[in-house]
């Protein structure tokens, strides 16, 4: 059974509008963030591509972007990577589709994302402003509102590990990740030819394939971007995140935080059952990072309910930031090859 790095990410959003919404006619001149409605409260939300793509802009410099291909106009405008897994990271893990007069090719994406939705019910704020620099005496100042909020919010994340750098070209693919062209260029430069899950493709060599998750996790750990920072700039990664390799991909710490008369509580109760639980198909060790004063002192608090965990190796708890690069250099360094075979 294949592998994969399951859990969640959680961020502390400080009256921030991190992920804006679509205005309509009866809003006036207001900008929204995104939020839903369930139980007749309301819950702002960032969607998965809003996080996506700021993940692929927080990838280092030394990673070459997909080039980005626009033709056709209006509504007939297309716009598209170049579709090369073989050659550029962000095609590889987070997919693509290519249609072009030649064919049309696609890969589905490694890195599965959910959606980013609050954690307590919070209702965002109006700020109301003015642009009046310039204008002359006696003229109406342009008046101008956005929405923000301070929330926590919290997205489940999958990366299927065997799919790093294996690129499907026949047989329970809907598309070919590669045109013939490009397989016998990405043969030419080390690829190889193989089948995984009855799918035949063609196969990144080991160290590539360590090499681009790694870079994923130490990208998560420095994440920023976002909407609207001008006036809302903040901290983009992750005040807490949970990665468990795991056989099947399920998620089973969905239940880990949840709101208790207004405040946001993590359940140490919950993680510990869910461990025990899925024990048989856990390859490892749990891996939780948590930023200090964050959720108050309820990391300290998690450290000393769960230190027989900690202590028997089966969870890690520190600083985000310490935990998924800890985690990448010992992907990088072969420690955990075994969770890419398929």
């Amino acid at each position: 059974m294949s592998l994969y790095l399951t859990g969640k990410a959680v961020l502390d959003i400080q009256a921030g509008a991190p992920n804006n919404g679509r205005g309509t006619a009866d809003q006036g001149n207001v900008t929204p963030v995104k939020q839903h409605r369930t139980g007749g409260k309301t819950y702002p939300y960032g969607s998965a591509q809003w996080w996506r793509r700021m993940l692929r802009d927080s990838l280092p410099e030394t990673e070459t972007p997909s080039p980005v291909l626009v033709n056709g106009k209006d509504a007939k405008q297309q716009a598209y990577t170049s579709g090369r897994p073989d050659r550029y990271t962000d095609d590889d893990l987070f997919g693509y589709m290519a249609a072009t007069k030649t064919g049309t090719h696609m890969r589905d994406t490694v890195l599965s994302t959910g959606t980013f939705v609050s954690i307590a019910p919070e209702r965002p704020t109006r700020d109301f402003g003015t642009m009046n620099r310039g204008l002359p005496t006696g003229a109406n100042p342009i008046l101008h509102e956005h929405e923000f909020y301070t929330a926590a919010l919290q997205g489940d994340l999958r990366l299927d590990l065997a799919r790093v750098g294996f690129f499907e070209q026949d047989g329970g693919v809907r598309k070919a990740a590669l045109s013939d062209a490009a397989v016998q260029e990405a043969l030419q430069a080390g690829c190889t030819e193989t089948t995984r899950r009855g799918t035949s493709g063609l196969l990144l060599p080991l160290p590539e394939r360590r090499r681009r998750v790694a870079v994923l996790l130490r990208t998560i750990a420095a994440m920023h971007g976002g909407a609207s920072q001008a006036a809302h700039y903040g901290d983009r990664t992750p005040a807490l995140i949970l990665l468990a390799p795991i056989q099947g991909g399920n998620q089973p710490f969905t239940r880990i935080l949840a709101p208790v008369e207004g405040e946001i509580r993590f359940f140490t109760d919950t993680l510990r059952e869910e461990i025990d639980a899925w024990s048989d198909l856990i390859d490892g060790t749990v891996y939780l990072g948590w930023a200090p004063g964050f959720l108050g002192d309820q990391r300290e608090t998690a450290r000393a309910d769960l230190d027989d965990l900690i202590k028997d190796d089966r969870l890690v708890i520190d600083h985000p930031r310490v935990v998924l690069q800890a985690l990448a250099t010992a992907i990088e360094t072969g420690e955990h090859d075994a969770w890419y075979q398929d």
